[in-house]
């Protein structure tokens, strides 16, 4: 049984949101140092196996809990585990930044860029394409049902981007005004296809017929070394609405063909020339 203070960390990612598979792999990594500093030895090693099922199921569908738990090797070694915890949330956060410097720089003053659901890399993106003086206007999704694209909103409001919402059912009208498309993702599997918020493959159905190019952004800590888009478990959360049942997945599949480039911190990822 874990520590009541490891599993309250658990129940809060099984509680959020909005603020996707970056953030929820970072605390993820704050439970293997909070698991550390409680345990030693052979209570410790246990643990961690307890620990690394439970992080997995949080979102199944997220390939930095996967990598994560991966990445952070179950040791009976308490300073080892809090080591590999501290350098995971180290790269984490130096990706990031290397995503914003590289992504930057596919903005141009008077750019148009719209984008579905919150990112923090995307975010990162848009914070040092300011920063570096570059004007330009973002069009973002509300993204129900959960409304991410509030979130982001309030961010950009905060740091002076202008910006404008739409409905998500009006992706395909306002696509064709935007100079290109920027999203995030929480699985790139390893055919190439770009699992994040259901809607971005909507997304990428109306640039792709605008003839506007859309790019994903994401640490490489989302790339799932073994699964295939098809094998990937695609999480679903049901609510009710006036009574009605409502089919929620929480994410769908864009294909590499739709996809101009991944922006990772080793730089941008392109399709095959054959797609």
């Amino acid at each position: 049984m874990l520590p009541l203070q490891v599993r309250k960390i658990i129940e809060e990612m099984r509680e959020e949101r909005i603020m996707g598979a970056s953030y929820l792999a970072k605390r993820g990594a704050e439970a293997y140092l909070e698991l550390a500093g409680l345990l030693e030895g052979e209570e410790l090693l246990s643990a961690m196996e307890e620990l690394g099922k439970e992080i997995r199921a949080v979102n199944p569908t997220m390939a930095s809990l996967y990598n994560l738990t991966e990445f952070i090797k179950s040791s009976p070694n308490r300073e080892f585990v809090k080591s590999k915890a501290l350098e995971f949330m180290k790269l984490s956060e130096e990706a990031r930044r290397e995503i914003g410097n590289i992504g930057s720089e596919l903005i141009d003053d008077g750019d148009v860029i719209i984008t579905h659901s919150f990112s923090s890399t995307v975010l990162e993106i848009f914070k040092v394409a300011s920063r570096k003086g570059k004007r330009f206007r973002v069009i973002l999704t509300e993204s129900a049902p959960d409304y991410e694209g509030l979130t982001l909103a309030k961010e950009l409001e905060s740091i002076g981007i202008p910006f404008e919402i739409i409905t998500d059912a009006q992706m395909g009208l306002f696509a064709k005004n935007a100079t290109f498309a920027l999203v995030g993702a929480d699985n790139i599997t390893r055919d190439g296809s770009v699992i994040n918020k259901a809607g971005t493959y909507l997304l990428a159905l109306a640039c792709h017929d605008s003839g506007v190019p859309l790019y994903a952004a994401a640490e490489s800590f989302k790339i799932h070394p073994k699964l295939n888009a098809a094998e990937v478990e695609i999480v679903e959360r049901k609510f009710k609405r006036n009574h009605f049942l409502v089919r929620n997945y929480l994410f769908d599949i864009t294909s590499w063909r739709y996809i101009r480039g991944i922006i990772t911190e080793f730089g941008i990822l392109v399709p095959p020339k054959e797609l």
